[in-house]
């Protein structure tokens, strides 16, 4: 009487004869570690996992792997400065990963930061301005007028003018972590 052999069984002896070639298996191993940098810059910048956490996790791998994936993570930090001011956490484990201090990079982004912020209140009170006496022209005017100035076309101009500026300057202050 024959054997009925299960799916798995009949998968397992085809697949008894092949193999993983060398070159799969590093891209394998490349992919996980590119999943391993990904989960660990993440965690950190969303707040879920502390530095010192991922200090152990990159000390508890192989040591041929530790420079590129410390590399790695701070190339995502790095790109991961914005003009937001919620900079810090990132500016902080930047400096861990580099060994040393980022005091001055880190006044001047803080200082940037802060004149953007002020340029960019600047610039949408200056749109509201304009709203107003546009709509004041038009015969709408008085207390129950209220503004959405976001929505404005001059304030989204300016503010991507302004925006494109600042982005500028930030690219400075990467490209400055990046070579420390």
């Amino acid at each position: 009487m024959a054997e009925i052999k299960s799916t798995l069984e009949l998968a397992m002896e085809r697949t008894k004869k092949m193999t993983i070639s060398e070159k799969e298996k590093e891209e394998i191993k490349r992919k996980e570690i590119e999943q391993k940098v990904d989960v660990l810059s993440n965690r950190y910048s969303e707040g879920h996992l502390p530095l010192t956490e991922v200090l152990k996790e990159i000390e508890r791998m192989d040591e041929r792997i530790q420079t590129t994936v410390m590399e790695s993570i701070l190339s995502q930090w790095i790109d991961g400065l914005s003009l937001n001011d919620r900079d810090e956490r990132l500016l902080k484990g930047i400096e861990s990963l580099k060994h040393r201090s980022l005091d001055e990079l880190k006044q001047k982004h803080h200082q940037l930061i802060s004149q953007y912020q002020r340029e960019k209140e600047r610039v949408k009170e200056e749109a509201r301005i304009q709203l107003v006496e546009t709509l004041r022209k038009d015969g709408i005017y008085g207390s129950a007028v209220e503004l959405n100035t976001e929505a404005n076309h001059l304030w989204k101009q300016a503010l991507e003018k302004l925006n494109q500026l600042y982005r500028t300057k930030l690219e400075d202050i990467k490209e400055q972590l990046r070579s420390l």
